[in-house]
């Protein structure tokens, strides 16, 4: 944690922040270690000062050691007014993109005659380069995922309801060691597979469907991510021509990924292949995101991804077909950013697995 202050304070110099207030929790949690449901901290060039009441002194103590707590008793944004006045900071950078339009009114009427400052990205590109300690439990996260897909396919047949099997995948993902799952799993079988988002539903899923199943585990923090679609009985021509041509895009779009690349390159290479196929008019999101302490993050592969790729991000890759009224593919896999190209965190079979 300590020399993830250090390069706080680096980025915070080259923006020429005086003192910045970490409202966010994932982002609180990144920069202090602490796991508490309340509480800001605040940080200049000196000083790094974790605010919160009561309930969480003592586990900041322990868990932000490279942090002095400041209790509060009443409104904490009164409490962080009171600290910078106590401390003499001149102005007071918050994140805008986290505190509600109310918020600020508290804070800046709390602050009075002290500038405060409106501030957006400064944690989070921060965030997006994991170091090794992260990587291994991201990596162990994926593999949490990959031992729930490998069962949860001996439950899967006709008969069966798209809600039931993501019970019985949430239940697989704790008693593998996952903390919960990474986000409300999706499960969409036959028609509503065309559905890029399709929250388990009571449809009864029946034989000739494709079911897409994407799921992942939330462990120590940090989240997984992987999407499988597979086959309820022989697949028509249609089924399988769309499921190689997303499982072709994919893999081409994963070896593709190096440092270097922009996430709109990563992203145009699946995208330029399913377009030579015909399909381009089927595959509206992007082609990933980065993934760590939130599911959705920095970098973006999409085509508006301007992030360059570095060394320790960690992504998503999955592309998707989605035809209306018939049904759709994604093929999902997690990946780490290496210094000579990427690897693999998702181990799960990538061919069209039939159940018959």
């Amino acid at each position: 944690m300590k020399e993830r202050l250090v390069r706080l304070r680096e980025k915070m110099s080259e923006k020429g922040l005086e003192a910045l207030l970490i409202s966010h929790p994932v982002n609180r949690r990144y920069i202090t270690g602490f796991t508490g449901t309340a509480g800001m901290a605040l940080v200049t060039e000196r000083d790094a000062v974790l605010v919160t009441d009561f309930r969480y002194v003592n586990q900041v103590r322990q868990q932000a050691p490279h942090f002095d707590v400041y209790r509060h008793d009443g409104d904490i944004f009164q409490a962080v007014a009171d600290l910078c006045r106590q401390r003499g900071f001149k102005s007071l950078a918050f994140e805008q993109d986290h505190l509600t339009y109310g918020e600020v009114v508290k804070l800046r009427k709390s602050m009075g005659n002290q500038e405060t400052v409106p501030v957006s990205q400064v944690v989070e590109p921060l965030r997006a380069v994991k170091d090794k300690e992260e990587q291994d439990v991201i990596r162990e996260a994926a593999a949490i995922a990959d031992r729930a897909f490998e069962r949860i396919l001996e439950e899967l047949r006709p008969g069966r309801t798209e809600r039931e099997i993501a019970l019985s995948l949430e239940i697989m993902l704790r008693e593998m060691g996952a903390d919960s799952s990474s986000f409300d799993m999706i499960v969409a079988s036959g028609p509503r597979s065309a559905f890029p988002h399709g929250v388990a539903s009571d449809r009864v899923m029946e034989k000739g469907d494709l079911v897409t199943l994407d799921f992942g585990a939330y462990y120590r923090g940090y989240c997984s991510d992987i999407t499988r679609t597979v086959a309820l009985g022989s697949p028509n021509d249609k089924q399988r021509e769309i499921y190689e041509v997303v499982r072709e895009a994919q893999q081409a779009a994963v070896d593709a990924i190096r440092p270097g690349l922009a996430g709109r390159e990563v992203d145009r290479v699946a995208r330029d292949r399913i377009k030579a196929h015909g399909y381009a008019e089927y595959f509206g999101h992007g082609t990933g995101h980065g993934l760590g302490l939130e599911l959705h993050e920095a970098p973006r592969l999409s085509p508006r991804g301007e992030d360059i790729l570095e060394p320790g991000m960690v992504v998503t890759v999955e592309p998707g077909i989605y035809l209306p009224d018939f049904g759709g593919v994604r093929i999902e896999d997690d990946v780490i950013v290496t210094e000579n190209g990427c690897e693999v965190l998702t181990k799960s079979p990538k061919h069209l697995i039939i159940i018959e």
